[in-house]
């Protein structure tokens, strides 16, 4: 169930800071959380008065911790599961696409489907305490969207996403900053807020032609696939007997057993 007050968004001076607003469930979000990302977007992108975006998390625990895993009870069918990595893409593109510089401010987990709004910011700045992962072969046994297989290998390489998914691990502050993953690093929380409003400011009073030409620019470089790429890896994971086995292993707080069936 999502709140009114589960993203926060307000607008000063020209920068929209937005907040994911569920600190009791370490920012997860629900899936109309996603839709709110898409349309703070969409009004950047009419109000010529924002001129850059902020994406934070509520406390210092989480970013965002992927997607509520509750919401996953309700996949019975093979629709259910292309939909929902339909509905991430769409709100994915939205953002990348989005005409005003974004940047993350990560304390804590940056995790799933957290990593994945990240990893289309244009600019990361992290605490020391961020960490960075897919940890998917250890909990869920899902699997990705080709288009965010594809922003990672972009971002990473192809053997760096290998190696952090296939391990389950999470990337810390430094390593993500010496992977690119993270443009900086500060101390805390309070550090963090005011160097991400202070380089907003300055990104707020460059020429915004410049900006949004480049961020285009970068986002043609990357390799355009179809809308049904991949949805036969997607029905492989979600539909398996593994990913009920990892759901339901996730909620009892156990140890998944995998058959790999």
């Amino acid at each position: 169930m999502t709140e009114p007050n589960d993203i926060l968004f307000d607008v000063r001076d020209g920068i929209g800071r937005v907040t994911f607003n569920r600190p009791q469930a370490r920012n997860a979000f629900t899936f109309q959380m996603y839709e709110r990302v898409a349309e703070i977007c969409k009004e950047a992108n009419e109000d010529r008065a924002i001129k850059v975006l902020i994406f934070t998390g509520a406390g210092d625990k989480a970013f965002a911790s992927g997607t509520d895993i509750n919401q996953f009870r309700a996949f019975k069918t093979p629709e259910d599961a292309i939909a929902y990595e339909a509905r991430n893409d769409r709100v994915l593109g939205v953002l990348e696409e989005c005409r005003v510089p974004t940047i993350a401010a990560i304390a804590g987990a940056c995790t799933g489907g957290g990593a994945a709004i990240a990893a289309c910011c244009d600019l990361r700045v992290g605490t020391k305490t961020a960490k960075f992962g897919f940890p998917i072969a250890r909990t869920l046994g899902n699997c990705l969207s080709m288009a965010n297989y594809g922003r990672l290998a972009a971002l990473l390489g192809p053997a760096r996403v290998k190696d952090i998914i296939f391990t389950a691990r999470l990337v810390e502050a430094q390593e993500a900053l010496a992977l690119g993953l993270l443009s900086e690093v500060v101390e805390d929380v309070e550090a963090l807020q005011q160097r991400a409003g202070d380089l907003a400011t300055l990104l707020a009073s460059h020429a915004p032609l410049t900006l949004h030409a480049t961020k285009e620019a970068m986002r043609r470089l990357q390799p355009r696939l179809s809308a049904e790429e991949g949805h036969d890896l997607i029905l492989m994971c979600y539909m398996s007997k593994d990913f009920r086995e990892g759901l339901d292993a996730f909620l009892t707080k156990r140890a998944p057993q995998w058959r790999g069936e």
